[in-house]
């Protein structure tokens, strides 16, 4: 009796928490870069109230009999799948077409202590010094050129990516290739943007402003530029970002079935209660 209390109890729990993270891809359906979760549960122990038994020569094998103790959380997981690119027309709004994420710095990039964060969130802008930055003003890490060519040649040490001063029209090609036009009217290129794919993206842990730090089960970055087959990562969309993949219609349907089932739990604390007080008057 107690046992189906202590059960239901568990599972208003756990509904909770689907419920959490339901409304939390609710509320962030219009996210840049966003990635939606999923809730699932496992069972708890189970109290063994018969042990298994083996077929002997005059009677078949009888199977255990065992009590459930409840439901536990299985996992919270993040659904890596790409949003909707939304056209912008901004020329530092770019959008990441296939695997890949955008590397970002929150401080001196390459500098001991820096850390390094991954996006999918591509609506940069310039801070005053002329830095590419994320809306957070986190660095952009890039490879800056070493050589004009043609064709340019690009370096393989992280760097920020600084667009010097009276620069016009700077811009982000399908490439990463940042470039702008000088005073002289000529376009130059400055960087190109780099990219990092994971082994298991799954596995990446969130932190705040849209970004994802390494965790010890997405295995290590590879970091490459767009289009780069060796390491698998995609190309680039320009004057677009990439938008939440939350999907509406089944947010909403695992709300329902939260609710119903927070419903269902509490159903069964009450039948409990009703018993514990059918027993404290028996003796009267």
């Amino acid at each position: 009796m107690m046992r189906g209390m202590f059960a239901a109890i568990s599972g208003l729990k756990v509904h909770q928490t689907m419920l959490d993270v339901a409304a939390n891809d609710i509320a962030n359906v219009n996210t840049v870069g966003y990635k939606a979760g999923r809730t699932s549960f496992k069972d708890a122990l189970a109290q063994t109230q018969r042990g298994a038994s083996a077929p002997s020569t005059t009677l078949g094998g009888t199977n255990p009999v065992q009590i459930g103790l409840g439901v536990q959380l299985g996992s919270i997981d993040s659904v890596m799948s790409s949003g909707a690119i939304q056209t912008t027309g901004n020329p530092l709004d770019v959008a990441i077409q296939g695997g890949g994420w955008f590397r970002v710095a929150d401080g001196t990039v390459g500098a001991a202590g820096t850390s390094t964060f991954y996006t999918r969130a591509g609506n940069f802008a310039l801070d005053s010094s002329g830095n590419l930055v994320t809306q957070d003003g986190m660095y952009v890490v890039g490879y800056a050129q070493t050589a004009a060519g043609p064709p340019p040649v690009f370096g393989t040490s992280d760097g920020a990516i600084t667009v010097p001063t009276g620069a016009k029209s700077v811009s982000i090609g399908q490439d990463g290739v940042v470039s702008y036009v000088n005073a002289a009217g000529t376009t130059v290129n400055l960087a190109k943007v780099t990219l990092a794919k994971f082994p298991n993206d799954a596995g990446l842990s969130r932190v705040s402003g849209n970004r994802f730090a390494s965790s010890n089960n997405s295995g290590a970055a590879a970091v490459g530029v767009p289009g780069d087959t060796t390491t698998g990562v995609g190309t680039l969309a320009s004057g677009g970002v990439e938008m939440s993949n939350v999907d509406l219609a089944q947010e909403f349907t695992s709300i329902i079935v939260a609710q119903r089932g927070f419903q269902a739990n509490s159903r069964v604390i009450s039948a409990t209660d009703e018993i514990l007080k059918d027993l404290v008057n028996i003796g009267r």
